[in-house]
């Protein structure tokens, strides 16, 4: 069976069929996508989720759905993915990232940081991993402040310029965050 996760306000859970309608309307909200490329059509939100769920299947962790405990609503999602070299080649793969992406209406509560608390306690404690890393484009502060709120430290002779978006993009340049096991926030 594969774990679930539970906060005081929020269950990080597989996905479920009902999850696809508002996970593509979150996808789709410009203020959500930002700091990405572009928002995600329904198709490529979609399949998303099915790469995102194979995923949960195969490793038994992942990018979990969230609800919050007290509606059930659905939220977005917050876990943790493997970075590997072969898709994403950076000098830092491959990782272990955690990330999060939330509703806009969902912004604000403590929710990302809440759940990217109780992903990285799972990374250091269950998958005995020994660095986890997160990363976004410079621009985007209300990520790095999460990131730094869950004990991340960011070492600017980390950031990199995204091999998936071209040369001259604004997005290009990321900032990476990193965070040790034996800091012993999580362990």
């Amino acid at each position: 069976m594969m774990p679930h996760l539970q906060t005081d306000r929020l269950l990080l859970r597989f996905w479920k069929e009902k999850d696809l309608d508002p996970f593509a309307k979150l996808n789709s909200d410009p203020r959500v996508m930002e700091y990405f490329p572009a928002p995600l059509s329904r198709t490529e939100s979609d399949q998303m989720v099915k790469r995102v769920q194979a995923q949960l299947e195969e490793k038994g962790w992942g990018l979990w759905a969230v609800s919050e405990l007290k509606t059930e609503n659905f939220i977005g999602f917050i876990g943790l993915h493997a970075v590997e070299q072969s898709t994403f080649p950076v000098h830092f793969a491959p990782a272990i990232e955690v990330g999060w992406r939330l509703a806009f209406d969902y912004w604000g509560k403590g929710y990302a940081t809440e759940g990217a608390k109780a992903a990285l306690q799972y990374g250091f404690q269950s998958l005995c991993l020994n660095e986890i890393v997160s990363f976004t484009a410079t621009q985007n502060k209300r990520s790095r402040k999460v990131m730094e709120r869950i004990g991340m430290h960011h070492d600017p002779a980390d950031d990199f310029d995204n091999p998936k978006l071209p040369e001259g993009h604004p997005l290009r340049r990321h900032v990476l965050y990193r965070i040790f096991a034996k800091e012993g926030k999580y362990g």
